[in-house]
C-alpha cells in the first residue's frame, strides 16, 4: 500500500513542479508568477480543488512521447473568492510554453461545462505561446471547442480573462468573447499575427509591445478593459471586479450592509459651470452620487468621452454610463458608442441596474466618423439600451441635444425614471446653432447681424434650453436639486427592485453589429 501511495505522491509532486525548477526561475525572472502561484493568490486560502492533475498529452509525433508532464500545461479546477464559488484555469508557461494541446483543451472544456451547469463564474488566466504545433489540427480543434463553449456560456455565467503573458494567433478569440479582459503591463500581449509576420506581409517595423501590449489595447483598440501593473495587481483587480457581479444570470448582485443616513450631497450644487461650453469632470458627479469610493471604472483609457464602470448605491451594485464633458465635450462617437453598448449588454445579462448620467451635445461630426460607421455604431448603443430590461434610471445634468438625447436612455426608449437637474438643456440642438437656422432671414437682414444673432440665441435658450418643456410632457419625471440626487436614486432603485418585463418571443434580435 505504501508503495502505491508513494507512486501517487510522486506524480502529484511532478505535476506541481510543472516544467521544472529552471523554467520556474525563468518565469520569475520575467516578473511573472507561475500558474499555481496565480491560482493560490486568487482563490481563498485552501479552497482550490484541482481537476485533471494527472492528465498527459497523447502525441507521439516528433518525439513528443519522450516529453510528458502531468497536467499538460494547464491547471484547472474550482475554489472560492470571498466565499463565492468560481471555476478557474491557469495556463502554465513552464510546460511547452503553455501551448494548447488536445488534452489541455479538454481540461479547460470540462471546467467550462461544470461552470455553466452549476452557475458560477469562469476565470481564465492566459499565458500561452499558442497552439501546440506538434499536434496540428487536434490543437486547432481544441481551440474551437473552447470558442463554442464561450459562446454557449455567454450571458449565462460571467467569463473573465486575464492575459498574463503571451496570447497570440487563434488563442486571442476566446478572451475576446468573454465579458472582461485584463492585461498586465509589459509582460502580456495579444495579437492575431506577430511582429515578424507583420514585417513580412506589410513591411511594418513594430515591437510586440507596440503591436499588442496592454497600453495599446487599453487606449487604441479597446480590446482590454483593465490594465494592471503586475500579476498581483491583476489578480486583485479580478477579485474586485467579481465583487460587483452576480454568480449567474438567474441571480442578482450581493447587497452589502449599508445604513441610510443624511444622503444630501451639497458638493453637487456647484459642479456645473455657468458657461454651457465650459467642461467639468463627470467623475465628480459620479463620486457625489454613489457610495463612497465604490466606483470601479472599466475601459478607463479607451473612448474617454464616455465613462462606464461599476459602483454601489446603498450597498447594491449598479452599472454607470456617463458622458464625459472633459473629452470631446462629451460627444458620442464610434468608439464611445461601442464601449457603452457592450457595457450595457453585460449589465443587462446579469441583472445589474443601470444609472445613465447625461451631458451630451450630440454625435461627433466629420468625415472620419461617418466613414467609420457612426450610424451603425451609434445604433449599437441605442439598441442595447432599448433592449435592456434591468432597472434603468437617467439623470440629465446639462446638455441633452438632438438624437443623442434619445440614445442616452431617454424615457422614449424604455427608461424607468428620468430626472433632470435645473441646469439641464433638452433641445434639438444648442441655442446658437438653432437661432442661426430658425432666424436666418432676420439675422441676415439686421443692421448688426452679430447682435441680432445673440439676441435670438438668448430668446431660443429661454424657450428651450431648460428641462421644463420636457417635464411638462412627462418625458422627465422630476426636475431635482443636484444635492438630492443620491437620495432620489436610492429610493428609485429600491422601488424598481421588483421590475419584471415580458419581452416578445424571438430567437434573438439583430443588433447592428
Amino acid at each position: 500500500m505504501d508503495s502505491k501511495i508513494e507512486r501517487l505522491n510522486k506524480r502529484v509532486a511532478l505535476a506541481h513542479l510543472g516544467g521544472g525548477e529552471e523554467r520556474i526561475e525563468k518565469q520569475h525572472a520575467k516578473k511573472k508568477l507561475t500558474a499555481r502561484e496565480r491560482i493560490n493568490y486568487l482563490l481563498d486560502e485552501g479552497s482550490f480543488e484541482e481537476m485533471g492533475v494527472l492528465v498527459t498529452h497523447r502525441t507521439t509525433d516528433f518525439g513528443m512521447e519522450k516529453h510528458r508532464f502531468f497536467g499538460d500545461g494547464v491547471v484547472t479546477g474550482y475554489g472560492t473568492i470571498d466565499g463565492r464559488l468560481v471555476y478557474v484555469f491557469s495556463q502554465d508557461f513552464t510546460v511547452f510554453g503553455g501551448a494548447l494541446s488536445e488534452t489541455n483543451a479538454e481540461k479547460i472544456c470540462k471546467i467550462m461545462d461544470h461552470a455553466v451547469k452549476v452557475g458560477a463564474p469562469l476565470i481564465g488566466l492566459n499565458d500561452s505561446g499558442g497552439a501546440r504545433i506538434q499536434e496540428g489540427v487536434r490543437s486547432l480543434g481544441g481551440y474551437a471547442d473552447i470558442f463554442y463553449r464561450n459562446v454557449q456560456a455567454s450571458g449565462v455565467i460571467p467569463q473573465l480573462s486575464a492575459i498574463m503573458g503571451p496570447c497570440a494567433g487563434g488563442a486571442v478569440y476566446s478572451p475576446a468573447m468573454t465579458d472582461f479582459t485584463l492585461m498586465v503591463q509589459e509582460t502580456s500581449y495579444m495579437f492575431v499575427t506577430g511582429p515578424n509576420v507583420v514585417k513580412t506581409v506589410t513591411n511594418e517595423e513594430v515591437t510586440a509591445e507596440e503591436l499588442g501590449g496592454a497600453s495599446t489595447h487599453a487606449s487604441k483598440s479597446g480590446v482590454t478593459h483593465i490594465t494592471s501593473a503586475n500579476d498581483v495587481q491583476c489578480l486583485n483587480d479580478l477579485k474586485k471586479l467579481l465583487s460587483y457581479i452576480p454568480q449567474n444570470n438567474r441571480e442578482t448582485t450581493q447587497k452589502l450592509p449599508y445604513k441610510l443616513e443624511d444622503e444630501l450631497r451639497m458638493d453637487l450644487e456647484t459642479i456645473i459651470p455657468e458657461s454651457t461650453n465650459q467642461p467639468y469632470d463627470m467623475h465628480e458627479v459620479i463620486s457625489g452620487i454613489i457610495d463612497s469610493e465604490s466606483f470601479f471604472e472599466i475601459h478607463k483609457d479607451f473612448a474617454e468621452n464616455i465613462i462606464v464602470g461599476f459602483g454601489r448605491i446603498a450597498g447594491r451594485s449598479i452599472g454607470v454610463i456617463a458622458n464625459q464633458p472633459m473629452s470631446l465635450a462629451g460627444c458620442l462617437d464610434v468608439n464611445s458608442s461601442v464601449k457603452g453598448a457592450r457595457f450595457t449588454r453585460f449589465c443587462d445579462c446579469f441583472n445589474i441596474p443601470l444609472l445613465v448620467l447625461v451631458d451630451v451635445p450630440g454625435f461627433l461630426p466629420g468625415t472620419d466618423q461617418e466613414w467609420n460607421g457612426i450610424i451603425t455604431n451609434g445604433a449599437k448603443l441605442l439598441y442595447a439600451l432599448s433592449e435592456a430590461t434591468v432597472p434603468r434610471i437617467t439623470v440629465i445634468t446639462r446638455k441633452a441635444y438632438g438624437g443623442a438625447y434619445d440614445v442616452m436612455n431617454s424615457k422614449h426608449i424604455g427608461a424607468d425614471m428620468n430626472y433632470a437637474w435645473p441646469t439641464a438643456e433638452i433641445a434639438v440642438m444648442g441655442a446658437k446653432g438653432a437661432a442661426e437656422i430658425i432666424f436666418k432671414k432676420e439675422i441676415k437682414e439686421a443692421e448688426n447681424s452679430e447682435e441680432k444673432w445673440k439676441e435670438k440665441e438668448v430668446e431660443y435658450a429661454y424657450k428651450f434650453a431648460h428641462p421644463y418643456r420636457a417635464a411638462r410632457r412627462g418625458f422627465i419625471d422630476e426636475v431635482i436639486y443636484p444635492k438630492n440626487t443620491r437620495r432620489k436614486l436610492i429610493k428609485a432603485f429600491q422601488m424598481l427592485e421588483g421590475k419584471n418585463v415580458e419581452t416578445p418571443k424571438r430567437k434573438h434580435g439583430n443588433i447592428p453589429l
